[in-house]
Parts: structure tokens; C-alpha cells; sequence
């Protein structure tokens, strides 16, 4: 989908996500020492917000102008402030080794897009900083529920672990998650790709706590 696509899709006056954060975002990064964030492709805000109420100075980056307007305005209800960034990824080059947290979430693009993006986004980080990815997994299509059923934009842990290589990011968790999602039809179980990698060096965030890396 093109920007004009995601303006159409987030033209309503409700968010078309929840306004609540992303459950492995708030698993992976609640507690740690707020400094600078950036939020690759952030759609509505909902990550961000969170985030910027927690103390961090957050950047969001995405293509669709009126998903950063309400993006805008959910920040504004929260008494928050971010800056926002109207930006198609494939031309954005964010400042190098500048963000103690970087946030790729959901970021489904096919495989020669998603390198250059993730490859941009991992050299945003800083000294002692995160990278944390959380996508549909390739497995979803035929193991889960519901995300893209276009397997051109699905992807796994040890693609975006290879996607990483050579970046100066150590990879300290690459795993397949499950997801509760809530249906008419009751329970069912979605897929997601989840990555988490640092960078080494002084910073705000050296001596976090480390997760065993795993794949599944």
C-alpha cells in the first residue's frame, strides 16, 4: 500500500488501531531509562505516545500525513509532545547513532525494501542503545491469525537477524512470539517476529537487563 492507500485507511475520526501500545513493546523496553526514541512507520501514534509519556523524547516517522495528524492529536489528549516526521522510508535517512531507542513495528514491505529500511533504522542507534522489531511472521500465514496474507511482506527472526548482520548491532533475542487476538469466533493465536538487538558501547541503556537469545 502507497501513502495515498494509508491516508484513505486512517481518514476516519477513530483510530483504526487500539490507542493502547504494542504488548512486546511495552515487555521489552517498560523500565528502562527514558532518553531519545525513534518510531519507524508510526502510524497513529500509539507507540510513540506511550513512550513520550514515559519520559521519552520520541520521533515518529511515517508516510501517511493524516495518520501523523492523528498521531498529532492522540498526543495532544495524552498532554504529550513528539515530533513528527511525514517521510516515505526509502528515501528517509535518519541521524546516525543518535536514538538510545529505535522501533521497527509492524513494518511489512517486501524483502529488498524491508533490508534498506531496517539497515537505515539500526545505524539510528546509539551507544548502549536498543533496536526492537516486532512483525507478522512468515509462519502466521498458514500457523496464525489475521496480519497480510501476501507472504511477499512476511518475514522471520533470522531473515531480519541477517538483515542486521554487520550493522554493530548484537543480536540479543530473535524469536517467533504467539499473540492472543480476541475474535467474534472466540481466542485465536497470531504469529509475530520479534528481534531485539543493541549496540555496544557507553549509554543510557548499558546494563540493561539481557534476554537469553532464542529462535523459534
Amino acid at each position: 500500500m502507497d501513502s495515498a492507500a494509508w491516508d484513505s485507511r486512517y481518514a476516519g475520526r477513530e483510530l483504526v488501531w487500539t490507542a493502547q501500545p504494542n504488548r512486546f513493546l511495552v515487555e521489552e523496553v517498560e523500565g528502562l531509562a527514558p532518553g531519545r526514541a525513534l518510531d519507524v512507520a508510526c502510524g497513529e501514534g500509539r507507540n510513540a505516545v506511550w513512550l513520550a509519556e514515559r519520559g521519552w523524547q520520541v520521533t515518529g516517522v511515517d508516510f501517511s500525513r493524516v495518520g501523523l495528524e492523528k498521531a498529532g492529536r492522540l498526543a495532544d489528549r495524552r498532554g504529550v509532545r513528539a515530533r513528527w516526521v511525514a517521510a516515505d522510508l526509502l528515501g528517509y535517512e535518519p541521524e546516525p547513532e543518535a536514538f538510545d531507542l529505535v522501533l521497527v513495528l509492524y513494518l511489512q514491505v517486501p524483502e529488498d525494501h524491508r533490508r534498506l529500511i531496517l539497515r537505515r533504522a539500526a545505524g539510528a542507534v546509539a551507544p548502549g542503545g536498543l533496536f526492537l522489531l516486532v512483525a507478522h511472521d512468515s509462519r502466521n500465514l498458514l500457523e496464525g491469525y489475521g496480519g497480510p496474507q501476501d507472504p511477499a511482506v512476511l518475514y522471520t527472526p533470522a531473515e531480519v537477524a541477517r538483515d542486521l548482520a554487520g550493522s554493530g548491532l548484537v543480536i540479543e533475542r530473535a524469536q517467533t512470539v504467539s499473540r492472543p487476538v480476541q475474535t467474534e469466533e472466540g481466542d485465536r493465536v497470531a504469529l509475530d517476529a520479534l528481534v531485539r538487538a543493541r549496540r555496544g558501547g557507553a549509554g543510557p541503556l548499558q546494563g540493561a537487563a539481557v534476554r537469553a537469545c532464542s529462535s523459534g
